[in-house]
């Protein structure tokens, strides 16, 4: 039975992740700033193997307080997913500065504190993390600021496996084309063209955080088909 820590776990891939880790047996805290949306999700799976925690993905004390708390309450950590995250949907030449720092908080500070906080714990169970990169990440896009905070996942997911690949822990980034989640409602709600589901991305996560131990898949990116990207 694996323990698995998901920031962002209250909808889209995050919960549909948490789902699939249940249904499997395996114990699961979801974290994220919504706290009415957090309780309509235990509510809804009615189950002590799921914890939520009120908490900034963004924010130190939040992270380390929800990591402790994971470990206390089912006595140790096998992976963590990083997988709040969102979009601004303008560029650098027409955007809004001020949300472009609350994206590049969440998008990239917020991965590199949860591996912080979570790493002792991981080292002991040479458990796995796992990072929600984007396609945007592995393609160049005109002007694109979300593009750019994913690239840097995309480099700090190697970075990171390069640290802790001799502590036993693997590193997994997987990187989605276009989901249909509420990723989109700020934008207006999703694009018409070919899209995947929350599922299918969370099929990846299960599949990365199930290998065996001794084998580190280190980046799936998935994309729906037809796919312009």
């Amino acid at each position: 039975m694996t323990v698995t820590l998901i920031t962002g776990g209250g909808s889209g891939i995050g919960a549909a992740t948490a789902r699939k880790l249940l249904d499997g047996g395996h114990r699961v805290t979801v974290t994220g700033r919504g706290k009415q949306r957090l309780d309509q999700f235990a509510a809804e799976l009615g189950t002590p193997d799921l914890l939520t925690l009120v908490g900034d993905a963004a924010d130190w004390d939040a992270v380390s307080a929800a990591v402790e708390t994971a470990v206390e309450r089912f006595g140790q950590l096998d992976a963590v997913v990083a997988n709040a995250g969102f979009a601004t949907f303008d560029t650098i030449a027409d955007g809004d500065p001020e949300a472009w720092r609350d994206m590049v908080l969440t998008n990239v500070l917020g991965p590199a504190l949860l591996i912080r906080a979570a790493l002792p714990a991981l080292k002991r169970t040479r458990g796995r993390i796992v990072l929600i990169g984007s396609v945007a990440g592995v393609v160049y896009s005109p002007g694109n600021i979300y593009g750019a905070t994913k690239w840097a996942v995309t480099g700090l997911a190697e970075n990171t496996r390069r640290m802790v690949t001799d502590d036993g822990v693997g590193v997994t980034l997987v990187n989605p084309g276009a989901t249909e989640t509420n990723f989109f409602d700020a934008d207006g709600g999703p694009p018409d063209r070919a899209m995947m589901t929350a599922d299918h991305i969370a099929d990846a996560i299960v599949w990365a955080i199930s290998q065996p131990t001794g084998v580190d898949v280190n980046t799936l990116t998935v994309r729906p088909i037809p796919s312009p990207l």
